[in-house]
């Protein structure tokens, strides 16, 4: 296990590959749109910055660094994170006032405080001020990417329950009233053709099979008639392709995925 801490930046080659091979093995995240996941990384040691930066790029998340609370504000209006990495002890502000602007401007990103500070009052201390959850270093980076990946899950789980529009790109889904668009304009779909984009818009950027999608979509095998799934996706290609650039595209061998436009 990798640990990082203030006083062991140095990592050996070999850990470096092992580390980078057990992040491979998880399945990649992104946003409900499909785009890439960004993570605001607040932190005064570079060495510490270099080596999560390191980690959480692995995940292919792009990552944005602050080494003190004034820069890492300034980022925070400047830009739309999915989750903040945060330490508590920082050069000018610290970081429960750095959570208590995010708090105060309406911010409800997932806050992971990262310190060097173990005390249970400490944690309770950043728990109860906002933060969602806590370590300690020096620290696993392996444990640290699943803690975000359980955040991210988290926060999703509950924008999904609360917000029936998906969104992938520019092409919008109201499961509530049924209107789809993409650039702003309306597509009228029927009901099989709705049902399929739902499908896809809840799972972007995932390569899915035929008899996935036969399963989930039919709700039962058409023994075998795996043609049904490519003669509707030829028929909502032409909506939602048609004249614009491609979202829908086939993947050789496997079935068809739906990801944002280049």
């Amino acid at each position: 296990m990798v640990a990082v801490s203030s006083t062991r930046p140095d990592i050996h080659a070999a850990d470096s590959g092992r580390r980078r091979a057990v992040l491979a093995q998880l399945p990649r995240m992104y946003r409900a749109d499909g785009s890439t996941i960004r993570v605001l990384l607040v932190d005064d040691e570079p060495s510490l910055t270099d080596l999560v930066g390191l980690a959480l790029g692995y995940e292919g998340w792009a990552v944005e660094v602050a080494h003190d609370g004034s820069t890492a504000l300034q980022k925070f209006r400047e830009q739309q994170f999915d989750v903040v990495v945060l330490d508590i002890m920082l050069p000018d502000i610290d970081g429960l006032s750095v959570l208590q602007h995010i708090r105060g401007s309406g911010g409800g990103v997932p806050v992971l405080f990262l310190t060097a500070r173990d005390s249970v009052d400490d944690r309770v201390i950043g728990l109860t001020a906002g933060g969602d959850d806590y370590m300690t270093k020096p620290f696993s980076l392996e444990e640290l990417v699943a803690r975000l990946r359980g955040l991210l899950r988290r926060a999703a789980d509950s924008i999904s329950e609360n917000d029936a529009v998906l969104t992938v790109g520019d092409l919008s889904l109201d499961e509530g009233s049924y209107e789809v668009k993409r650039g702003g304009d309306s597509i009228a779909l029927t009901a099989t053709e709705f049902e399929l984009l739902r499908y896809f818009m809840h799972n972007p950027r995932l390569a899915l099979s035929r008899a996935q999608i036969l399963d989930r979509v039919w709700n039962y095998d058409f023994a075998g008639k795996a043609s049904i799934v490519d003669l509707y996706v030829s028929y909502l290609r032409r909506k939602i392709d048609a004249g614009r650039e491609p979202m829908i595209h086939t993947v050789r061998g496997v079935g068809y995925i739906l990801r944002p436009a280049e």
